[in-house]
C-alpha cells in the first residue's frame, strides 16, 4: 500500500508548524478557565473533558496557545528517525538534531534523570499534577524514540540522553511493592498504579540495560514485569488500572503493554512470560478489529473510534510482520479514509454519529505519523532493502 502521499503531506502539515498545537487535554492553558477552575477539582475536570469533547476547536477564543508538547515531540523524532533507515536524506538528519534540542528544553527539571511532562496541568479524579510534572509514560516514549534515533543515525547525543531517563525510573518514580514485584508509579507525586505505565518504564530499563550493562535495571524491568504480568485476566486482557473505577480495557493501552512486553522478548529475556504475549496478542486481535479493519475503541464496543487506536496497532503489528500484515494494511487502509483530512492532518475521533475533526498535534498528527514511519520501516525490511 503507498502511504507516501500521505506521509508528504503530514510532513509538511507537522513542519509548516514547528511541531506546535493543540491537544485534547490542555483546556487549563486557557488564562480564563484556569483562573474559574482554581479553586475546584471538579471544574478543572468538567473544563478539561468539555473542551476535549467539543467538536469544534474553540481554544483561540479562550486564550489558549499552541505549545509543544514533549511527548508528541519525541514521537516525531521517532519518525524521522524512521524515515532516515529507510531513506538516509540530509534533510532528516537536520530535523532530528533540532527535535533533540526541542527535547532537551523541554525536560523537566530537579529530578534525578531526564524526563518529560506535559504542557499543560492536568487533574484527574484523584490528583492534579502540574504542567510539566514528569511521567514514566512521556519519559518511556521518549527514551525508546531516543534509542531508535541512535540505532539507525549513530548519534551519541541522542542515547546519552536516553540512558539518564533510567536515574528518574529508579530513584523518583514511587513503587508499590507486592510479592517480590514492583510497580512503578505515573509521576514522582503519586502512588498510582497502571499496568501501562508499569510496562512501558520496565520496558525502557531492559532496553537500556543492553547500552550499561548495569545488572540493576535487569532486575528491577523483570520484577516490574512480573507484577503486570500475573495481573492479565484468564482471557488475555488487562484492566487498564486495579482501582473500581478504571476497571476497563481499551485499545491503544492494550497495544502499550504487549509492545512493552514484545521488547523484553526482543532483547532475550523473559521467555517465561512468551505465553502471557501470545495470549495478550491473541485477545487483542479478535476483540478489538473488525473485518473492514474498523479498530474499536473497548473490547465490547466501538465508539469512539480514536486516532490512537488504528496507530498504535499498527505500530504493534508491522513488528510482528509479515505475521499480521493483511490486518495492518486494513488497519492503514481505513484510518486513510477515515481519519485523515485532506489538508494533510488526521482528525481526533470518529463517534457513531459524527467526526472530531480537531487538528490535535501530539494525539493525532504525532501518532499517526508514528504509525506511517512504523508501518514504511516495516514494509521495507520486508522487501529486503534493508538489514534489521
Amino acid at each position: 500500500m503507498d502511504i507516501k502521499p500521505y506521509l508528504q503531506a503530514l510532513l509538511h502539515y507537522i513542519e509548516s508548524n514547528d511541531y506546535a498545537g493543540y491537544d485534547p487535554y490542555d483546556a487549563l492553558n486557557s488564562p480564563l478557565l484556569n483562573v474559574l477552575s482554581k479553586k475546584s477539582k471538579w471544574m478543572r475536570i468538567a473544563f478539561t473533558q468539555g473542551i476535549k469533547r467539543f467538536p469544534v476547536n474553540i481554544r483561540p477564543i479562550l486564550g489558549t496557545q499552541r505549545g509543544h508538547n514533549p511527548k508528541g515531540i519525541g514521537l516525531f523524532l521517532w519518525g524521522y528517525s524512521k524515515l532516515y533507515k529507510v531513506e538516509e536524506k540530509p534533510e532528516y538528519l537536520a530535523r532530528l538534531e533540532y527535535l533533540l534540542s526541542l527535547l532537551d528544553k523541554l525536560k523537566s527539571q530537579g529530578y534525578s534523570g531526564n524526563c518529560w511532562g506535559y504542557n499543560f496541568d492536568w487533574q484527574t479524579r484523584i490528583i492534579c499534577r502540574p504542567e510539566y510534572t514528569p511521567t514514566v509514560v512521556n519519559s518511556a516514549f521518549i527514551g525508546h524514540a531516543l534509542i531508535d534515533t541512535y540505532r539507525y543515525t549513530g548519534k551519541e547525543r541522542a542515547l546519552e540522553m536516553a540512558i539518564s531517563i533510567k536515574d528518574f525510573i529508579l530513584n523518583d518514580l514511587n513503587r508499590k511493592e507486592e510479592d517480590g514485584t514492583i510497580c512503578f508509579s505515573y509521576t514522582p507525586i503519586d502512588y498510582t498504579t497502571v499496568h501501562n505505565t508499569n510496562l512501558l518504564g520496565a520496558s525502557l530499563l531492559i532496553r537500556l540495560y543492553k547500552y550499561t550493562g548495569d545488572t540493576n535495571l535487569k532486575d528491577t524491568a523483570l520484577s516490574s514485569l512480573a507484577y503486570s504480568a500475573k495481573y492479565q485476566r484468564d482471557d488475555g486482557s488487562w484492566y487498564y488500572a486495579d482501582a473500581d473505577f478504571c476497571r476497563y480495557v481499551d485499545s491503544f493501552h492494550t497495544g502499550f503493554n504487549l509492545q512493552s512486553i514484545l521488547y523484553f522478548l526482543e532483547e532475550g529475556f523473559a521467555e517465561e512470560y512468551r505465553a502471557t504475549f501470545e495470549k495478550g496478542v491473541q485477545f487483542y486481535v479478535e476483540k478489538f478489529f473488525l473485518e473492514d479493519g474498523t479498530p474499536k475503541y473497548y473490547h465490547d464496543r466501538i465508539y469512539p473510534i480514536d486516532i490512537h487506536s488504528p496507530s498504535q496497532a499498527i505500530v504493534f503489528f508491522s513488528a510482528l510482520a509479515p505475521k499480521y500484515s493483511s490486518l495492518t494494511n486494513r488497519l492503514m487502509k481505513w484510518m486513510l479514509q477515515n481519519l485523515y483530512c485532506p489538508k494533510g492532518y488526521f482528525y481526533f475521533q470518529r463517534t457513531k454519529y459524527f467526526t472530531n475533526k480537531v487538528a490535535y498535534m501530539r494525539w493525532s498528527q504525532a501518532w499517526a505519523f508514528h504509525a506511517l514511519t512504523e508501518y514504511m520501516l516495516a514494509n521495507s525490511q520486508q522487501k529486503g532493502n534493508l538489514n534489521k
